[in-house]
């Protein structure tokens, strides 16, 4: 079936409280993607950010970050007095900031609320009060990771001998705020459901070794006596990177993983399945081949390629969750053996229209097919018009003469882009809002091996713009057969 959608991470919402949140301008945005006749919205993940504020390095993957949460929402709800004072309104994304005046907020509404039956219902989540134990330890010990903790506290998640009286508060505080985040976003996800919306979620495929995954799981991962990874994920050199990327994540221990009939990865699949429509899962090839480091090295460029058991793993998700649609980020150059797992099960691959138009990029050369996403790019990626702009004049050139032959726009590139994409014979189009507002590089969301405050910040200032063109759009996806 031919459809489209639109990818915008909620912080880039735009927001009085220096990030975007589950409130008001999600349920607008959620308005307007429907009267352009969008049926999917994909976000990034929404797990707690962790280093660089990148949502690829939560301290949990199952855990929400509560800088999403509304404090308009807190305040009709009653948990609040009067409405928080809003911060002086920036370009972009604040997120010191926003996460110092969301804590303020949420305390206050802490204070005012009062457990029901739908609070009693969530915290049976297995990892709710293991996470909030996790944080209140880790806000004890000045943010440091659980394995520089003292011995106590760093073995409570396998003895239970610690003692957390003292901690109650704190624990109830931290539970209280999971929740709070899963009513505001499911309410939210129901609103756009019922407007004929589904939500693709994104899920890494690697966790952050300053995690409750870690924590919780230690014999899972190739870790050292002192809890730090013996060897850690990345990728090796490329075009991009003459040194390979050094992620740093920790690598699982897929034997163990096996005895264990993967219930690591079942029990990450299950809980997101509940809060989203399609899952997207990150860096699908390491269910494949994956590189591994040593820990040791400063750069990913010494590793090697290690096979993992992805049809074992991929038996078992598709027996447990038959109905549960999956997307492979199945993007660079890759073996075949991934593309003939992602097949084997039937699961959408990825195409980045901008890949295919840059002379200097060969990992994208194949044809558009029916069962794939189409994308002029993703979060990781120069905006459309940032990518025009930054090639030579051949390559323009060239990009001009194939929109006119095409009949798409040559004269407002921006639209050439979306025409392009969406007259592709993929199943499924998807666009980020910065390239349907025809936007440049400044409103790029990251730059992959980089640390920045630009990274993850940008911001949607305005819908007005954004509404402008769902006339256009409309009529593009009915010419293109996608509503």
């Amino acid at each position: 079936m031919r459809t489209s959608g639109i990818l915008l991470a909620i912080s880039s919402l735009n927001s009085k409280y220096g990030v975007g949140d589950f409130g008001k301008e999600a349920y607008k945005f959620v308005d307007i993607i429907q009267k352009t006749g969008f049926t999917i919205w994909q976000l990034l993940p929404l797990n707690p950010l962790g280093y660089g504020n990148s949502p690829y390095q939560p301290y949990s993957s199952q855990a929400g970050d509560e800088i999403y949460i509304s404090p308009d929402l807190l305040y009709e709800q009653g948990l609040l007095k009067k409405k928080p004072k809003p911060l002086e309104n920036n370009d972009r994304v604040d997120y010191e900031k926003a996460r110092k005046l969301k804590a303020e907020i949420l305390k206050e509404a802490f204070k005012n609320f009062k457990k029901d039956k739908d609070y009693e219902e969530f915290i049976k989540f297995d990892f709710v009060y293991k996470y909030a134990v996790f944080l209140t330890l880790k806000k004890a010990n000045n943010l440091n990771i659980w394995n520089k903790w003292d011995k106590e506290q760093k073995n409570w998640i396998v003895d239970r001998k610690l003692d957390l009286s003292k901690y109650n508060e704190g624990i109830e505080y931290e539970m209280f705020v999971q929740y709070i985040f899963y009513k505001q976003w499911t309410d939210l996800k129901k609103y756009a459901n019922s407007k004929g919306i589904r939500i693709m979620g994104d899920i890494p495929f690697y966790v952050g070794l300053d995690s409750l995954d870690v924590w919780e799981n230690q014999k899972s991962f190739l870790l050292n006596k002192n809890g730090n990874p013996k060897f850690i994920a990345g990728v090796p050199p490329d075009y991009f990177s003459k040194n390979g990327q050094r992620w740093g994540n920790p690598i699982y221990d897929w034997k163990y993983l096996k005895e264990n009939d993967y219930d690591f990865w079942i029990k990450r699949i299950e809980y997101n399945a509940k809060l989203y429509d399609i899952l997207r899962i990150d860096h699908f090839r390491a269910f494949d081949t994956y590189w591994q480091v040593n820990a040791r090295n400063k750069t990913a460029k010494a590793g090697e390629w290690i096979e993992a058991p992805g049809y074992e793993v991929f038996d078992l998700i598709k027996k447990k969750f038959p109905k549960l649609e999956i997307v492979a980020e199945d993007l660079g150059g890759l073996r075949k053996e991934v593309l003939q797992l992602r097949d084997h099960y039937n699961l959408k691959g990825m195409k980045i229209l901008l890949f295919s138009l840059d002379p200097n990029e060969g990992n994208n050369n194949f044809s558009d097919k029916k069962n794939m996403i189409i994308y002029t790019g993703t979060h990781d990626n120069q905006t459309a018009m940032g990518f025009f702009e930054s090639q030579d004049r051949k390559t323009k050139d060239y990009i001009i003469k194939l929109f006119k032959e095409h009949n798409y726009d040559d004269e407002n590139i921006t639209n050439g882009f979306l025409e392009m994409t969406f007259d592709s014979i993929a199943d499924y189009a998807i666009v980020p809002v910065q390239d349907i507002l025809g936007l440049d590089d400044n409103a790029r969301m990251n730059t992959p091996s980089t640390l920045n405050n630009l990274n993850w910040s940008f911001k949607l200032n305005s819908m007005e713009k954004l509404e402008e063109k769902t006339d256009y759009l409309h009529k593009l996806l009915k010419k293109t057969k996608r509503i």
